[in-house]
C-alpha cells in the first residue's frame, strides 16, 4: 500500500469536504422514487421519462454536477447517465456504477426526507446512504485522481441509473443498446469484494375469494424490498364494533395495534420495524402483526379470518420454511422470503413476496412450490420476475487484490463474500460490488448513532436514513487509492 499517496488523497478530500457534502445535499433533495411511464400517467413519454419526472430531474442534476467538475457527460435516453473523461474507450474503461433512484419514504421520519440535514456528524435524508452518497463520492474520486496528476492505464467513468430499487430496467435497456466497460465496480454494499449475489424472485399470493363487505381496505408496506413498518385494515362501522375490537386488543395484549374510529370506518393499524428485505433478521413485519391480531378475531366472519390466517402464516418467518422453499448452500447461505406489500385489487387481497434465493438453488422448483402452497390455501401465485443470481469469478485477480488491500488498510482479516442484496453487478458483464459500507465504527460513532437514531431507523431503506460522514470520507479516501492501485493490476 502506497501510504505516501494515501496521505495526499487524505489531504485532498479534507480540502473538498464541504463542497462534496453540498453536492450530496443538492442531489438528495430530488425525490427520485422510480415510477415507470404508463399511458394513463397524464404526460407523454418523452416529457415524463422512462422512470418519472423526479428520476429524470435527478439524472439531469447529477450530469450537471459532473460538468461543473470538468467532466464529459452522456445521457442514455434518461435510462442511465455517465460522467468521465472524453473521449473514452469502453474496452479500456473501469466503470463505477451507482443509482440515483431511492426507495419510497415510508413512515416514521423525524424530518423532511428530501431536505437533508447534517446532525452530529451524520447527513440524514432519503438516499444519502443508498446510493447517492457513493455516487457523488465517485465524481470526487475521479477529480482527485485528475488533480493529483496520477497517471492511469485505464479511463475512469461513472454510470448512474434510475431504476435500481424497482427492478433494474434501466440496466436492462442500457446493456441491450450500449457498450459496457472492461471492468465494472458497484459501490453499493459492504467491503471487501462481493463476488456473488443471490437470485431474486418477486410475485404475489392472490386470494381466490373476495373479502366480505366488512373489510373496506387492507394495506401495508410501500416497496417490495422493504420490510413493512405499517399495515392496516379499514372495517365497516357496526354497532358495538369499536368496543369489541378494543376489548380483544386489551385481552390479547396487542400493544403494537392501534384502533381509531374515522368518518368512513374503523381503522386497525399495526406497527413494525422497517429493514431491507434482503437482510430481514431482527425486524418486525407489520403485515404479520396485523394478521396475527385478525386471524381469530371474533368481529370478523370466518372467510375473512381464514384469509388473514394465511397472511399470518406467510409472514411469520423469513426463510421460506412455511411454503417449503427453504434452502441454503455454503456459497451464499440461507434463502430469505419476506411478505412485504399488502394490497387489495378490487375486493381481492394480494401479498407481495420478496425472495432472495441461494446461488445454487433451483428457482423453477421454488416457483412451482409457491404455486402449490398458494393453491393449498385458496390462493394462486402470480410471478412478477425471477432475477437470476449474479457471479463474478472469485479467481479473478481483482477479487484477491482488493480484498487484501482493504484488509491491510483496515487491519482486518475479511473474506470476499456473496450477499442477498441485489446490485447492478448482476446485470453487467465483468462486474462486482465493492464497498463503501461495512466500515468499522469506533466508540464515538456508536455513541453519536445511538443519540440520533432509535431502533429501526438510520439505515438504508429505513426512516431517517443516515450517512456517517466520518466513515464515508474514510471510505472514499481508501477507495481512491484502491482504484489507483487496481489500475496497474488488471
Amino acid at each position: 500500500m502506497n501510504r505516501e499517496l494515501l496521505a495526499k488523497i487524505d489531504n485532498w478530500f479534507a480540502n473538498h469536504r464541504a463542497e462534496l457534502v453540498e453536492d450530496l445535499k443538492r442531489i438528495s433533495r430530488v425525490p427520485s422514487v422510480s415510477a415507470p411511464w404508463t399511458p394513463d400517467c397524464g404526460m407523454d413519454r418523452e416529457s415524463y421519462g422512462p422512470f418519472g419526472p423526479a428520476c429524470k430531474q435527478a439524472l439531469e442534476e447529477m450530469l450537471q454536477i459532473g460538468r461543473e467538475h470538468g467532466f464529459d457527460t452522456e445521457n442514455y435516453e434518461f435510462y442511465v447517465g455517465s460522467i468521465g473523461v472524453s473521449p473514452s474507450s469502453m474496452a479500456n474503461t473501469i466503470g463505477f456504477w451507482n443509482h440515483l433512484d431511492v426507495v419510497p419514504v415510508g413512515n416514521g421520519w423525524s424530518q423532511d426526507p428530501f431536505e437533508p440535514v447534517e446532525k452530529d456528524g451524520f447527513l440524514i435524508g432519503r438516499g444519502v446512504q443508498d446510493n447517492k452518497g457513493p455516487a457523488i463520492g465517485m465524481v470526487y474520486l475521479m477529480q482527485c485522481i485528475r488533480e493529483l496528476g496520477i497517471p492511469m492505464k485505464h479511463d475512469l467513468r461513472l454510470f448512474v441509473g434510475c431504476d435500481e430499487e424497482r427492478g433494474m430496467d434501466d440496466l436492462k435497456y442500457y446493456t441491450e443498446h450500449y457498450s459496457c466497460p472492461k471492468l465494472s465496480m458497484i459501490a453499493d454494499c459492504g467491503f471487501p469484494v462481493c463476488y456473488g449475489e443471490k437470485g431474486i424472485i418477486e410475485g404475489q399470493y392472490v386470494m381466490t375469494n373476495e373479502v366480505s363487505g366488512d373489510v373496506l381496505e387492507a394495506l401495508g408496506g410501500s416497496a417490495s424490498n422493504m420490510i413493512p413498518d405499517k399495515a392496516w385494515v379499514l372495517l365497516a362501522k357496526k354497532d358495538g364494533l369499536l368496543d369489541q375490537i378494543l376489548a380483544e386488543k386489551e385481552e390479547k395484549n396487542f400493544g403494537q395495534i392501534a384502533v381509531t374510529e374515522e368518518a368512513d370506518g374503523i381503522r386497525v393499524t399495526a406497527s413494525g420495524t422497517s429493514r431491507h428485505s434482503a437482510f430481514p433478521a431482527g425486524s418486525i413485519n407489520a403485515i404479520h402483526e396485523l394478521s396475527l391480531f385478525l386471524m381469530d378475531a371474533g368481529f370478523l366472519c370466518e372467510g375473512d379470518r381464514k384469509q388473514f390466517s394465511f397472511l399470518e402464516m406467510s409472514t411469520r418467518e423469513y426463510y421460506g420454511q412455511v411454503p417449503g422453499i427453504d434452502y441454503e448452500d455454503e456459497v451464499s447461505g440461507k434463502t430469505t422470503c419476506a411478505g412485504t406489500v399488502l394490497r387489495m385489487e378490487g375486493r381481492t387481497i394480494t401479498l407481495n413476496l420478496n425472495i432472495r434465493y441461494s446461488i445454487t438453488a433451483n428457482s423453477d422448483q421454488m416457483i412451482e412450490r409457491l404455486g402449490a402452497f398458494a393453491q393449498e390455501n385458496c390462493a394462486f401465485w402470480r410471478l412478477e420476475r425471477d432475477s437470476k443470481p449474479g457471479y463474478f469469478p472469485k479467481e479473478h485477480p481483482a477479487v484477491s487484490f482488493l480484498t487484501d488491500l482493504y484488509n491491510e488498510w483496515a487491519g482486518l482479516d475479511t473474506k470476499a463474500f456473496v450477499m442477498g442484496g441485489g446490485t447492478y453487478a448482476r446485470k453487467l458483464p465483468n462486474a462486482f460490488a465493492y464497498g463503501i459500507g461495512g466500515m468499522q465504527e469506533n466508540e464515538d460513532d456508536k455513541e453519536r448513532k445511538a443519540r440520533l437514531f432509535r431502533a429501526g431507523t438510520g439505515g438504508a431503506h429505513e426512516p431517517d436514513e443516515g450517512l456517517n460522514l466520518r466513515l464515508f470520507f474514510e471510505a472514499m479516501k481508501f477507495y481512491t487509492l484502491a482504484v489507483i492501485e487496481l489500475d496497474q493490476v488488471i
